[in-house]
């Protein structure tokens, strides 16, 4: 039986702008935003159109506030023999969780409600996690006789350590944002207001050079893989330096006002 003939539920993902913000909106909300190979093909084409735009941060965002996703739909992978989960499933979720972390633009995934399975590794492949305070985040999977297959298991220890990852993955407890944001899963966790301490962090990435920060990304990125940061800092040290952006922050600086950044 093919995937698509068990899906059930509107999929959508949509893209807005609001100034210098693109907004990714995933919507199976009938199905507590269940990922499905349908959603993931219009969340890798809205990645790719996103990535070439005048968008200075991405938000990635759910339909409704009682999931943020309850990862992928057990109703769908369940019927696909042993070699599509491995050869289509997998690698589709990998692909195009990849291409999302490979965003020039710093990328925030705005949690509003449980995260689990494959729903937090759609949020562990940003940049940054704001997450509702009484949000789950887990990894369950191991409770169906699975394992985390889209990048759980290695950015979650990134973030958090090899014992608290065990933890989270082997046990199978979701925890909530406020423990995640002392574990440093999360970078914010408000009690209210949400929206609120979106917007604040989201000015704050606004207020930096947009090509020193996206290089700056890259930069940390390569330094998680290992990267020698004396050559690399170098070489995008010299970089920058030559934009016009390098020239108006040097100039605000020494004339005492608030640089205006053009990304060029």
């Amino acid at each position: 039986m093919s995937a698509d003939s068990v899906v059930e539920g509107r999929v959508t993902v949509s893209t807005s702008h609001d100034g210098r913000v693109a907004t990714l909106l995933v919507d199976r909300s009938s199905r507590l935003n269940a990922l499905v190979p349908e959603l993931l093909s219009e969340l890798e084409a809205a990645l790719d159109a996103v990535a070439g735009s005048v968008a200075r941060v991405v938000l990635v965002r759910t339909a409704g506030t009682r999931a943020f996703s309850v990862g992928a739909d057990i109703a769908v992978f369940s019927k696909l023999a042993a070699a599509d989960m491995w050869r289509h499933w997998t690698s589709a979720g990998h692909r195009v969780f990849a291409r999302l972390a490979a965003l020039p633009q710093p990328t925030i995934a705005v949690v509003d409600g449980a995260a689990l399975g494959g729903g937090l590794e759609l949020a562990l492949a940003c940049d940054f996690r704001i997450a509702r305070a009484d949000a789950a985040l887990g990894l369950p999977e191991l409770g169906l006789g699975l394992v985390p297959g889209w990048g759980g298991t290695e950015r979650l220890t990134m973030l958090v350590g090899a014992t608290r990852a065990k933890e989270i993955i082997l046990s199978r407890q979701a925890v909530d944002a406020t423990t995640a944001l002392a574990w440093g899963l999360v970078n914010r966790a408000p009690a209210d207001n949400l929206d609120e301490e979106v917007e604040r962090f989201v000015t704050d990435l606004l207020g930096s050079a947009p090509i020193a920060q996206q290089v700056a990304k890259q930069l940390v990125d390569a330094a998680a893989a290992g990267a020698p940061s004396s050559v690399l800092e170098a070489i995008a040290s010299g970089f920058v330096a030559t934009t016009e952006d390098f020239a108006e922050g040097v100039g605000a600086f020494l004339g005492k006002r608030t640089p205006v950044f053009i990304g060029r």
